[in-house]
């Protein structure tokens, strides 16, 4: 388990950590989420024991980390760190050496993940002659291949296809189930609902929002109703709670302040053809946004 107590870190006058505490158990997905400058860089090199805070711990598995357990976690940056010279088998070789694994053992593990991830052929290529999107294979494979207890995912589907995104997120899958504490961190919301059960969203180093994705949501005052069929938009513009109504891939999508709004927009249109009706929890990215704006200017 990973445990981040009420860490502090200050360049100078600025507090990029303020404060920050959150628990990833094993064989758990944690989303860590936040704009560009909002600490979770640092958060990050603070766990791994690259930083110390100013003030407040990390422990992992109940002991402090430090050098001495960095072959405990494995990180995929969103910005590739590979050795394009290298052939895949040689960069392997060299991060699985640092991580302590003997050369044998390194390379049963190599074959493994490239069947896993369909680029066998790829084994002595040389990095710079792949995709980018087979580089990211490689670099996952990299921060993956010594077995860690803890996983740092900094936007690891940077450059994928639909398909290699499928394998991955196979492999993150796999990883958990084994027991490995993930921290996942994205841009793109709905990787993070796909995968998260607990979250964290960071404004200038600070949780402004913190729990359980589904509580969340649940808590989240505005909803959404999806409808399909005919309309009358200014009529249900008029009732007051209706925020916005949009249309989206052949279906209404109207915004309402809270739940009791429902109950107006039903009677509105219960007698006329509807084929659908449905109210909904907002997304990840609406909630995000709403929590976000205004806070980061």
């Amino acid at each position: 388990m990973l445990e981040v107590k009420n860490i502090v870190k200050k360049y100078g006058n600025n507090l990029a950590v303020n404060d920050l505490s959150f628990t990833v158990a094993n064989g758990e997905i944690f989303g860590l989420l936040g704009e560009n400058g909002a600490g979770k860089t640092t958060t990050f090199r603070i766990i791994m024991g690259l930083l110390e805070p100013n003030a407040g711990e990390v422990l992992l598995d109940g002991e402090k980390i430090d050098y001495s357990k960095s072959d405990s976690i494995g990180f995929v940056t969103e910005e590739r760190s590979l050795l394009t010279k290298l052939t895949v088998q040689e960069q392997i070789e060299f991060y699985g050496t640092l991580k302590g694994l003997e050369k044998k053992e390194i390379d049963k593990l190599l074959d493994k993940w490239l069947e896993k991830f369909e680029i066998t052929s790829y084994k002595n290529r040389k990095i710079k002659e792949l995709s980018k999107g087979n580089q990211q294979k490689v670099q996952f494979i990299s921060a993956v291949i010594h077995h860690p207890k803890l996983l740092i995912l900094d936007e690891p589907f940077t450059g994928l296809d639909p398909i290699n995104v499928k394998l991955l997120k196979e492999a993150i899958i796999e990883l958990k189930n084994e027991g490995c504490s993930i921290i996942f961190s994205s841009h793109q919301m709905e990787y993070i609902e796909d995968f998260c059960e607990k979250l964290i969203i960071l404004v200038k180093g600070k949780a402004i929002l913190d729990g359980n994705l589904q509580e969340i949501k649940e808590s989240y005052a505005k909803k959404n109703i999806l409808i399909k069929g005919d309309i009358d938009i200014d009529e249900l513009k008029s009732i007051d709670g209706v925020l916005s109504i949009d249309k989206e891939k052949g279906e209404y999508v109207v915004k309402i302040a809270d739940i009791s709004i429902a109950k107006k927009v039903f009677a509105k249109i219960k007698d006329k053809n509807i084929t659908k009706y449905d109210v909904v929890e907002p997304s990840l990215n609406e909630i995000f946004i709403e929590s976000v704006g205004g806070i980061h200017e």
